[in-house]
């Protein structure tokens, strides 16, 4: 059909009928978004108005974190117009097929504006809260909820109207009990930062005295392979990884007589032939390993306080245990 046949059939309809069909298109028009999935540059008003407002308090869940977004996909090159690639690809990983949804954005006003998005891959969801000046440039960012915790706890976050990010864990104890542990967030302006403001736990009090290593029977036969510790309770355990550049660890501690504790288990890479790092996407928490001879020195650069309590760091220097040898009387 000729674009002069369309246009007079559309003269030649009943007036309502007309009037309907204009307002249908008008409304199609206006309704129709500038695509945030694509690879080309997008306004920046286009890019804030796919993320909806939230209605708070909010609340999420890790049994739930997935369904909250709808359909809408940002894509990488577009995230990475708003927020740093180096920032987006920490959540994201180099795997372009992470998808990041839009949840909802919080604006109070004050002159910052927050962004909540989904980065998911498969069943596994992260969810990030981002940090954008009065002109809309990134400041910083916040991991608050993950699906993929193995710890036997339900993980949650909770988002009220200053707004306080409360990031918490909880499960029932063998003897019924319900044991949690609440971090509180909030943005502090002069510190260009999230800082921790509350932290609330009845976990210690309950751990058991005993402390599983869960990498205890893996091989220690590379160069710095072994035990480092200060006392039972506070030790790092260092084992053979996936090649010579590579060592599996699990470091536990407890200070100020067990007020704060701290343990992560995880894989370091050799920088050279003494210094080693810890980092893992989708985790701020970064840590630098120093080996000697005889010890090895912890230095916490990033923020790891999803491991650790709000008051101590992952800083310390333990010394190598001697290695028991074979048939030797304990």
């Amino acid at each position: 059909m000729t674009e002069s046949n369309i246009f007079i059939k559309i003269i030649s309809m009943p007036k309502a009928w007309l009037a309907l069909f204009l307002l249908i298109s008008f409304s199609a028009c206006k309704g129709k978004k500038t695509a945030v999935s694509g690879d080309a540059p997008v306004k920046t008003n286009d890019f804030l108005a796919a993320f909806p407002t939230l209605t708070l308090p909010f609340q999420a869940a890790d049994t739930n974190v997935q369904k909250l977004a709808d359909t809408t996909v940002i894509s990488h090159k577009v995230m990475s117009q708003f927020v740093p690639d180096s920032v987006v690809t920490l959540f994201a990983g180099k795997d372009t097929k992470t998808k990041i949804h839009p949840i909802g954005k919080i604006d109070k006003g004050s002159g910052e504006l927050y962004l909540l998005a989904n980065f998911s891959q498969g069943k596994k969801t992260k969810l990030v809260a981002f940090v954008l000046d009065k002109k809309d440039k990134y400041i910083t960012a916040l991991p608050l909820l993950s699906n993929s915790n193995d710890d036997g706890h339900r993980h949650y976050v909770n988002i009220n109207r200053e707004p306080t990010f409360t990031i918490g864990r909880e499960k029932i104890s063998a003897e019924n009990q319900l044991l949690y542990t609440r971090n509180g967030y909030a943005f502090n302006s002069s510190a260009a930062a999230f800082i921790a403001i509350t932290n609330e736990t009845n976990e210690d009090a309950h751990k058991n005295t005993d402390i599983i290593n869960p990498i205890d029977t893996l091989p220690r036969k590379n160069k710095y392979s072994g035990e480092y510790a200060e006392n039972k309770k506070n030790f790092i355990s260092i084992r053979d990884g996936r090649n010579a550049s590579t060592y599996q660890f699990f470091l536990h501690f407890e200070k100020n007589d067990g007020q704060c504790t701290g343990e992560l288990k995880g894989e370091l890479v050799m920088r050279d032939d003494r210094k080693a790092i810890f980092h893992e996407n989708g985790d701020p928490c970064v840590i630098d390993f120093t080996f000697s001879s005889s010890d090895i020195i912890i230095k916490e650069q990033g923020s790891c306080g999803n491991h650790r309590g709000m008051r101590c760091q992952f800083n310390d220097t333990y010394r190598k245990k001697k290695e028991k040898k074979k048939g030797s009387k304990v």
